[in-house]
């Protein structure tokens, strides 16, 4: 790691926790030229109003008063480009989320690791040490000479990130991470296998390719720069055939017309922000929705249907004598069954149904577009293929009694699913392993 970087800057760092900032505190006072310390959001904001010399942010997520997001946001609506550390001990995907919305540019989680704190430092403030050497060597691209070559070079080489100097027609230097990522031993060997690195730019949801750009605009960094920094997200492929993303990071020296752009590693932070968010949405034994996503989908479709009167069904239905299984063979043959029964419904409704886990051997299914008659026939659909499922792992047969209904005018969500309930009720009585709908 470039420590030697980290010598130049001032550090604003915000934590409520006493023993945690005193520690982290005189940790980063031991690295760094300067630091303030704050103990919560608001003191971090006025802290920054009055030092807008800081250079780097080291912040909590969760505090009271106003927390570290809400700081950031703040700050960012001032300077868009101060980077910023997250610490935090929260596995919340809605603050992960928040984190790159704002525009982090690393994070360490807690208790903290000294050493991937001070990684994560160096790992924001990268871009700003390299704009600021380049500004003090003052080199255009018209006057290089053979030390100023080498000086950018040193520079370059220096840094952790993905950086390279273009102008509006080419690549005209790169570093190390650079060639290392892209597999090749010069900028001339890359430029031979492709003239842009645009080109390597993965299409995928939330990520900016070339099919991203509109209208007539055909330079991609001039059209990056005006994106929002949440924006400028790439997907990259390594040279092990792994995705990485990134944040793209761009100096525009309009007076010599050419960028630097730095790209920054943050595939860890995304995948850790997309596990979380599937863990919060989905029931982790069958891999289907929740209760909480439920209620999310539950109210859109509820008001689509009511504004476009497109009709929208409900299936719930219940594992009939369940508690068998769970007591007569285990809770491993319990949770087999439930598993078989997530495959079995997924494949027996359409990809835009929703199907969720409502209870323990209760599920629910939610389709849009579907009058009483579709959803009688899903229902059957689904209660015939658990019939006749056989495993040799699961020694009772499967079956299940479904309550059917849709929507009327006069049902809000509560009495839409009673009704269903209602009907999940009549099938019991009538004996189990049967559909019964009701309007």
């Amino acid at each position: 790691m470039n420590k030697e970087i980290l010598k130049n800057i001032k550090v604003l760092y915000v934590e409520d926790e006493d023993d945690v900032r005193e520690f982290t505190g005189k940790t980063i006072k031991a690295i760094v030229k300067d630091i303030i310390i704050t103990k919560d959001g608001k003191e971090g904001l006025e802290a920054y109003l009055n030092n807008k010399d800081i250079d780097l942010i080291v912040t909590d997520i969760n505090m009271p008063r106003m927390g570290g997001l809400e700081m950031c946001k703040e700050i960012k609506r001032i300077n868009k480009e101060v980077p910023i550390v997250i610490t935090s001990a929260h596995n919340d995907p809605i603050f992960l989320k928040q984190a790159i919305d704002v525009g982090v540019s690393a994070y360490a989680m807690k208790p903290i690791d000294l050493y991937q704190l001070i990684e994560s430092m160096i790992k924001a403030v990268e871009p700003i040490f390299l704009r600021n050497q380049l500004k003090e060597i003052n080199l255009s691209l018209e006057e290089r000479v053979e030390e100023g070559v080498k000086k950018i070079k040193s520079i370059l080489d220096a840094q952790d990130n993905i950086v390279f100097v273009s102008n509006t027609k080419t690549i005209t230097n790169v570093n190390k991470k650079f060639l290392e990522f892209f597999d090749v031993n010069s900028l001339e060997e890359f430029l031979m296998k492709s003239p842009c690195i645009s080109s390597y730019f993965k299409e995928d949801k939330g990520c900016f390719n070339l099919k991203s750009i509109t209208g007539i605009e055909k330079n991609w960094i001039k059209y990056l720069i005006n994106l929002n920094e949440v924006d400028r997200i790439v997907k990259i492929v390594n040279k092990n055939g792994e995705d990485r993303v990134f944040t793209i990071n761009i100096d525009d020296y309009k007076q010599n017309d050419f960028y630097i752009v730095s790209l920054t590693d943050i595939t860890e932070l995304k995948e850790k922000s997309n596990l979380l968010e599937y863990q919060a949405n989905h029931d982790l034994l069958t891999g289907l929705f929740n209760r909480q996503k439920f209620h999310e989908i539950f109210g859109k479709e509820i008001r689509r249907d009511k504004r476009y009167q497109n009709e929208l069904s409900l299936i719930i239905f219940d594992i009939d004598n369940f508690k068998i299984f769970n007591d007569k063979y285990g809770h491993n043959i319990g949770d087999e069954v439930l598993k078989f029964i997530a495959q079995i419904v997924s494949k027996n409704v359409r990809e835009h149904d929703t199907v969720v886990r409502w209870g323990v051997e209760e599920f629910i299914v939610l389709l849009p577009e579907t009058n009483i008659a579709g959803a009688i026939k899903v229902a059957e659909k689904i209660r015939v293929a658990l019939e006749n499922f056989q495993d040799k792992t699961i020694p009772e047969k499967i079956t299940a009694s479904f309550g059917v209904t849709t929507l009327s005018k006069e049902d809000n969500e509560s009495s839409f699913i009673q009704k269903a309930n209602d009907a999940l009720y009549e099938a019991k009585i009538q004996g189990r392993n049967r559909v019964i709908s009701k309007n």
